[in-house]
């Protein structure tokens, strides 16, 4: 981000923000930037960690639990209730010859 910025950007700059600010409102406006930038890095931190522990809690949990749709696919289906239920194949697809 500041990569571009040269020593020569930066000294012109501080030059308009001491013009603009005064030699004694400078410090303190430096000090409120500095803790702004401190309060977002931490938050962006946060940020992250609570993203990453989410992941990490959703791969475990899905390791742990069978997948539901194989469950689902052995559930007979009944389409009307005169007829007999008919078997999904593991397509998806209804087997009738059942």
């Amino acid at each position: 981000m500041l990569g571009s910025i040269g020593m020569p950007e930066l000294i012109i700059i501080f030059v308009i923000a001491l013009i603009i600010f005064g030699p004694r409102k400078l410090p303190e406006l430096g000090r409120s930037l500095g803790k702004s930038l401190a309060e977002f890095k931490r938050a962006s931190n946060e940020l992250r960690s609570t993203l990453e522990e989410e992941i990490r809690l959703e791969d475990q949990k899905a390791r742990v639990e069978p997948p539901r749709a194989a469950e689902a696919s052995a559930a007979p289906i009944q389409t009307h209730p005169d007829e007999p239920p008919v078997m999904a194949g593991a397509s998806g697809k209804v087997d009738k010859s059942a």
